[in-house]
C-alpha cells in the first residue's frame, strides 16, 4: 500500500505567495486486471500556505520514496492520481494543489488525470 507516513516537510520559506512544481519522470504502478506494469510522469503542483501561518512543503527524497510506494501497487490510474493528491493535501495542507498524471500508451490510448483541491492562484494564471 502507499505509505504517506514516509513523506517528510519543512516550514514553507516565505510569507509571499508562490507555486512548486515537481516533476517524476519514472513513476511505476500495476495495472490491477492485467497485472502489467503501467509507467508515468507525475507532476505535483501547490501553493504552500504563509510561514507565518505554519505553511509546509514537501521534502523531495520522501515524496520520491512515496512515489516509489506504489511501485508494486495494483491500482486504476484515476485511483493513483486521487490518492496522490488526497495523500499530500493531507500531509502539507495547501491552498491549491494539483496532481496531474500523464501514463504512458497502451493499446494506442495515453491517458492524463488531473485532480485539484483548493483555487488555482491568480498569480499562477498571470493575473
Amino acid at each position: 500500500m502507499p505509505d504517506a507516513t514516509i513523506l517528510e516537510l519543512f516550514e514553507t520559506p516565505s510569507d509571499r505567495p508562490f507555486v512548486i512544481e515537481h516533476t517524476a519522470e519514472e513513476f511505476t504502478s500495476v495495472c490491477p486486471i492485467t497485472g502489467h506494469p503501467d509507467f508515468g510522469v507525475v507532476t505535483l503542483r501547490y501553493q504552500p500556505v504563509a510561514a507565518k501561518d505554519g505553511g509546509q512543503c514537501i521534502e523531495l527524497k520522501s515524496l520520491k520514496l512515496y512515489y516509489h510506494s506504489f511501485r508494486n501497487e495494483g491500482s486504476f490510474f484515476e485511483a493513483v492520481t486521487n490518492t496522490i493528491r488526497d495523500d499530500l493535501v493531507k500531509a502539507i495542507k495547501p491552498e491549491w494543489l494539483q496532481i496531474e498524471t500523464n501514463w504512458k500508451g497502451r493499446g494506442g490510448i495515453r491517458s492524463v488525470i488531473r485532480a485539484d483541491h483548493g483555487d488555482v492562484p491568480g498569480h499562477f494564471l498571470g493575473r
